[in-house]
């Protein structure tokens, strides 16, 4: 059973950055490829970032490109999303999520088996 737990969210300023972190208490986390998604209010779901389970490409939506990094720790079992230069659009909840296809990583919310709860990230001008 995977148990995807976010933190780290906060309310920054425009330009500060943050680190997200998600810990999976599963046993096969090294065999998912994680991404991470974020809502704004009134929103759809849409993507962030993802890397792939041998950790050896990651895939970033244009928004955030050269701004944030995805990494995980499969020896921790974690994700973690690096965002820096936040900016008040980046303002959303975001979720953390496992895809078990072992494919690869996709930026499909459908894909992924597994979510988070979320946290929220708030960034004000």
């Amino acid at each position: 059973q995977v148990q995807l737990v976010e933190s780290g969210g906060g309310l920054v300023q425009a330009g500060d950055s943050l680190r997200l972190s998600c810990k999976d208490s599963g046993r096969t986390f090294s065999r998912y490829n994680m991404g991470w998604f974020r809502q704004a209010p009134g929103q759809e779901r849409e993507f962030v970032a993802a890397i792939t389970w041998s950790v050896i490409n990651t895939y970033y939506a244009d928004s955030v490109k050269g701004r944030f990094t995805i990494s995980r720790d499969n020896a921790k079992t974690m994700t973690y999303l690096q965002m820096n230069t936040l900016k008040p659009e980046d303002t959303a909840v975001y979720y953390c999520a496992a895809d078990s296809r072992q494919l690869g990583a996709s930026m499909i919310a459908g894909a992924y088996d597994y979510w988070g709860l979320g946290t929220q990230v708030t960034v004000s001008s």
